[in-house]
Order: structure tokens, then sequence, then C-alpha cells
């Protein structure tokens, strides 16, 4: 799945991002393209040279549990640096990121994906689990980003 297709665009009527004076809003993001309504439903729907370094085993057992959730997630934190790129930063300037599971049991596998775009200081955080959300119950995590991107003076 090409992420550069729908990376930064809304799936529906409404912004992918706004900024407000010094800082950028990120609607919640999740593993959907938004050009072609491909939903990332585990490691096939990621680019090969990514799936072993989230966590592809090649034990058909672990990678179908796991994968769903490893692969939607670097979709998601793949999309917030895209889109953050797009609005003129870089991951460092995300400070917030909001991140609604459907299961808090997938929290550890998202944590070690996020720790591939965090190597440094990670951003402040707030989890929160949900009954369902859009489009379909397959969608396993949600992330909202908030970015620190000083106006040029």
């Amino acid at each position: 799945m090409s992420l550069e297709e729908g990376a930064g665009k809304p799936l529906a009527h409404y912004a992918a991002w706004r900024r407000a004076g010094d800082f950028v809003f990120l609607s919640g993001i999740i593993p959907v393209n938004p050009q072609n309504g491909t939903l990332v439903r585990g490691f096939k729907d990621i680019p090969a040279e990514v799936r072993q370094l989230v966590g592809e085993t090649g034990e058909f057992s672990t990678d179908a549990r796991q994968g769903p959730i490893l692969a939607q997630s670097w979709y998601v934190l793949e999309s917030i640096r895209h889109t953050i790129e797009q609005a003129g930063g870089q991951m460092s300037d995300v400070f917030k990121l909001v991140q609604y599971f459907r299961n808090l049991d997938h929290f550890p596998c998202y944590s070690r994906v996020r720790k591939l775009f965090y190597d440094g200081q990670p951003p402040v955080s707030t989890v929160v689990q949900v009954s369902e959300m859009l489009p379909s119950a397959e969608v396993l995590i949600e992330v909202e980003a908030t970015a620190w991107l000083p106006l040029p003076r």
C-alpha cells in the first residue's frame, strides 16, 4: 500500500490538520488509505522492508495475532510523520499523542512500534480504550497528534 497516495488527506469532509498559531493539530488518523479506502489488515498491507522491523516473525500463529495491530500501528504513525512533514515539521515536533484502542492489550505492540518513530524523548501520551471506531470493527487504533511548529518571525 502506497502511503504517499493518501497520507495527510482526510477520509471525509474535515481537515486532516490545522494550524493555530505555533501549534499544528492533526485529526485522528486511522489505518485506512483515504485515496482508495484500503484498510490495513496485517503485514501484507505494509511495505515488505518494514514488516520485520515492526515485528513480523514468519510464524503464522504469532503474525496472525499480532500482525494487525503492529501493521496498523506502523501505518498510523507513518501517516502522522508524513502529515506533519507536509505541515513543515518532523516527528520530533509532535509533543502529544492521544491513542485510542479497541483493546488495551494492543498497547504493548503499539508501544514497540512507536519507539521506531521516537528514539529519543517520547511525546506525552493519553491512552483510551473505545468500543468501536469508524469505518469498521477492523480498525484497532486511531491516533491524534499535536505538534509545536513556530511560525517564522
